[in-house]
């Protein structure tokens, strides 16, 4: 008998380098469970409107308002198909290629998931900023602002609670992916528990 997918909503910012390797790590369990992912944009620029910020980290936010906007204006336009493949394009050349030509990510990006190239005027456009923040919205009102990017919920799992995360580096792999993933399905059924934290002791790995 097929088994029924179990649906995943995860939101993210693609600038972020440890969204792309929780994101990596669900394609991982995709690849041995039936999963329905519906990939939804977060704005870390959002999230830090008005604070108090160190000079370099300022200067990213700036930066990160583009690609969400862009991918935005995708999937109002293009449809949410588009999301995840874009994403996992533009993270490819954010983090693993270690690239900042924002312009020419952009534009490789929207080419390589078969997207017309004047859709990058969206990204320095405010046209589809509503969409951007009831998006982003949404993955606060489960978890709160005091969070990052990604934001995972798994909605058909009883109690569904959201939860930042989970970050993890490396990124998970056959059975481990697997073992991780059945400690997240344990967690959104478990409203009681609210924070599980522990810092993190490298710089993120990409392989």
């Amino acid at each position: 008998m097929t088994q029924t997918p179990t649906r995943v909503d995860l939101w993210f910012d693609p600038v972020c380098p440890w969204t792309w390797l929780t994101a990596e790590w669900l394609r991982e369990v995709a690849r041995q469970r039936p999963l329905d992912i519906r990939w939804r944009v977060m704005s870390l620029s959002m999230l830090n409107e008005g604070r108090d910020l160190p000079p370099q980290y300022v200067d990213l936010m700036q930066r990160a308002w583009r690609p969400v906007r862009l991918i935005t204006a995708v999937e109002q336009t293009q449809g949410q198909e588009y999301v995840g493949p874009l994403f996992f394009e533009l993270a490819e050349r954010y983090h693993r290629q270690g690239r900042s030509d924002d312009d020419a990510i952009f534009a490789e990006s929207l080419s390589a998931v078969g997207l017309p190239a004047e859709l990058i005027e969206a990204a320095d456009s405010t046209e589809w900023d509503a969409d951007l923040r009831a998006s982003h919205e949404a993955a606060m009102e489960l978890v709160g602002d005091d969070v990052g990017s990604p934001v995972i919920r798994l909605p058909d799992v009883p109690g569904g609670r959201a939860y930042f995360g989970p970050v993890v580096n490396p990124i998970p792999r056959g059975e481990d992916a697997l073992r991780l993933w059945s400690g997240i399905e344990a967690l959104a059924g478990t409203t009681q528990l609210h924070e599980l934290k522990r810092t993190r002791d490298g710089a993120p790995v990409f392989d």
